[in-house]
Parts: C-alpha cells; structure tokens; sequence
C-alpha cells in the first residue's frame, strides 16, 4: 500500500515542505526561547516580573481570536499565499517554550555562573558553555513540543497557502483523504505516514522528555 500512496499524492513533496515549518520551528524553540528564558531567570531589569507576566497572559487568548487580525497583517504584508506567515512567528519562540525554559534555569545553581565570571567568562560564554549543556532534558522536551506542534499544523498551512505544490502533510492527507475516501488500506498507510515520525522522535527522546517536564516545574 505504501508505493501506492505515492502514485496517488505527492507525498515527498508535502514531506520537504512540511520540513520548511519544522526546522525553523524548532531552531526557533531553541535559540530565541532559551535566551529569552535565560533573561528572565538570570538577568536584572526593572518590569521584569511584569513583562514576564504579560508573556504567560498571552498564552490564554485562543488562537482563533487572534486569527483575523492576524490574517489581515500578513495580507497587507502580502505574505499570504506563502511560507512567511507559517515560518516567521515560529522563528520568534514561544510563551510556553520561554516558561518551561525559565522554570528549568531557576533550578539551575547560581554558582556554577559565578565560577565562570570568576575565570573570565562572559555571560554569552556562559550560556552557551555551561548552561545550554546543562539544559539538554528540557530542551530535549521543547524539540519534541516544537516538532508535534509545526508537524500537526493545519489550520495555518489552510488559510495562508492557496498552491497545491506548497500544501504540507496535514492538507496533503486532506486531499489523499478526498480522493480514496474507500480506499482504507491506502487511508491507513498515508496516516501512518503521517504518525510514524512523530512516534519515532518521542521513543528515542522519551527519557529527557520527562526529566525535562519534572524538572522544569521544581521551582517557581
């Protein structure tokens, strides 16, 4: 059933473009969450309470609220009809991310850093040196977070791609679902197409995914 489920869709194709939002989703996730995370949990500013506060609100207000408005943006920005509007807001992080980033670097010791500016280190290097390596659990935690959410995408990939030749995997099975709506065994096998790698990437990081969810709720 497998090579059939090619003949019938593009699949290889929907596969490279769904990569076009998971990469920049999890890089993302990574670079620009973990340094905002670190400044909220090492770094001294006034507001900082405040602005943080601000951030977690904004994780209340559903999607579909923000989504017209939204929509209307990148209309007059005229990126829709293309990645931009999938790629771009990925690249700038998450609320969610940021918190359980935060919650992870307050466990870690203060005295670890401050053995580093000791020896000359600066705060970069100590970032990147001392407590990216440190944080392996829970960014191991946001990959997989990252990559379920830009891999299941649907509703974004709907409204602002209009060609065929750019639909990702969750509008390709769509269409796949369209076509051979009888056809259960090819059904099945493009499904499970769809579930295996999402299956695959939790098995091998399951470990630090949950050390990564225990430790980043031990201090507030």
């Amino acid at each position: 059933n497998y090579p059939e489920v090619f003949h019938y869709a593009p699949m290889h194709l929907y596969f490279v473009n769904t990569l076009f939002l998971v990469v920049p989703a999890i890089f993302g996730a990574i670079f620009t969450s973990s340094l905002a995370a670190y400044a909220f949990a090492r770094l001294r500013a006034p507001g900082k309470k405040l602005i943080f506060y601000i951030l977690l609100s904004t994780m209340m207000v559903p999607a579909f609220v923000t989504m017209i408005p939204t929509y209307i943006l990148f209309a007059k920005l005229r990126w829709v009809g293309g990645f931009k509007p999938l790629v771009i807001p990925y690249l700038m992080g998450s609320a969610f991310y940021v918190f359980l980033l935060r919650q992870f670097f307050l466990t870690i010791p203060r005295e670890l850093e401050d053995a580093a500016f000791i020896d000359g280190s600066s705060r970069l290097r100590t970032f990147t040196g001392i407590i990216m390596p440190l944080a392996k659990p829970v960014l191991a935690t946001v990959t997989i977070f990252a990559f379920m959410a830009s891999w299941n995408e649907y509703m974004g990939p709907l409204i602002y791609l209009s060609n065929k030749k750019q639909y990702v995997l969750s509008l390709g099975l769509q269409v796949f679902t369209q076509v051979n709506r009888q056809e259960w065994g090819l059904l099945m096998a493009a499904s499970s197409m769809m579930v295996a790698p999402v299956i695959l990437l939790f098995f091998f990081a399951q470990k630090h995914f949950v050390t990564g969810i225990t430790m980043s709720g031990l201090k507030g």
